[in-house]
């Protein structure tokens, strides 16, 4: 019999067919009420779960689900998957960490380029039949900083350095001595040493908030922030005012703390630009991404290693004991 795949991500319908030639039997639940209706309706038949980490799985939700044995994640983050509840019940979760580096680099790239130049000002006045002569930084040159120095962050540093002939430097957790790029201590420091900063860390409680008012005033007054990871990691209410008070000069955000919510405060600011957390959206991306998810759940169901597991925390029974 084959196995059953809920869906919750809305966004990989027309690669779905992948899934469904490889003999999976897919519930397609992109809402939360449709969520919540196929967890009640079909509880029992569910083997498999494919969601991103902004849409998670819950501790209840997985309780709800008594035949669940493997999660797989869309892209890097699953910081809304409860970790704890997949390890007390022994259930595989995977991630697609690096399938859609490309992607976000690109966007990166092209929101540091928009914001810099100032493409959004110069496009809106020459539709207003103006000609304004705007003067703006250029990227060639300057110095990047890159908070997260993954897959995203490693394929930014090249586009950075080899198209642009920019300095980059890095904050990780550990220095990598495999990269040609200098690392710093602490966000604080990248920032210093950084015209332009890009965060490409993974969100989470290990990574929150590592973005506050002390790092965008070590970035500066002409310093520019590119945030394409989680909002997490950038404390909001701190940038908002730096942006305001023009402590930074400008930020571009493809990610919200309460997506689809956007605080009117970002949306009225001039030195801002929004995309709506469309960075790793790419046919190429989301094809390679189902495609791992396929190839994940045909290892898992064939009791094969997956490709690429995350690490669960110890199972509490285990530790209890």
């Amino acid at each position: 019999m084959p196995a059953t795949v809920l869906v919750l991500v809305e966004t990989i319908n027309d690669y779905l067919p992948i899934l469904e030639h490889q003999g999976f039997h897919l519930i397609l639940a992109p809402t939360p009420a449709e969520r919540a209706e196929a967890i009640s309706r079909h509880s029992g038949q569910i083997d498999a779960v494919l969601t991103r980490g902004p849409l998670g799985l819950y501790a209840d939700e997985i309780a709800a689900l008594p035949n669940l044995k493997i999660i797989c994640v869309i892209g890097a983050g699953y910081e809304h998957v409860d970790l704890q509840a997949a390890a007390d019940r022994n259930i595989t979760v995977t991630n697609g960490a690096g399938v859609n580096a490309s992607s976000v680099a690109d966007h990166a790239m092209a929101m540091l380029l928009s914001l810099v130049r100032d493409v959004p000002r110069c496009d809106a006045a020459v539709r207003r039949g103006e000609w304004p002569k705007i003067m703006r930084p250029s990227l060639a040159g300057k110095r990047l900083g890159i908070l997260g120095l993954g897959a995203v962050g490693m394929a930014i540093a090249k586009r950075a350095a080899n198209g642009f002939d920019m300095t980059v430097s890095y904050h990780n957790r550990q220095h990598r001595s495999d990269v040609p790029y200098s690392f710093c201590s602490t966000p604080t420091e990248l920032a210093r040493a950084s015209d332009f900063l890009i965060v490409a860390t993974p969100g989470g409680l290990t990574t929150k908030h590592l973005i506050n008012r002390h790092v965008l005033e070590a970035l500066g007054s002409k310093g520019f922030l590119v945030n394409i990871a989680r909002a997490s990691v950038i404390v909001t209410t701190d940038l908002v005012n730096a942006l305001e008070q023009r402590r930074i000069a400008g930020a571009a955000l493809d990610v919200f703390d309460s997506e689809p919510h956007v605080p009117d405060t970002l949306k009225a600011l001039t030195n801002v630009i929004l995309t709506p957390h469309v960075a790793g959206l790419s046919p190429e991306a989301t094809q390679g991404t189902v495609e791992l998810v396929g190839r994940n759940l045909v290892a898992f169901f064939s009791n094969q290693p997956v490709l690429t597991p995350i690490a669960l925390p110890p199972a509490m029974s285990s530790v209890a004991g």
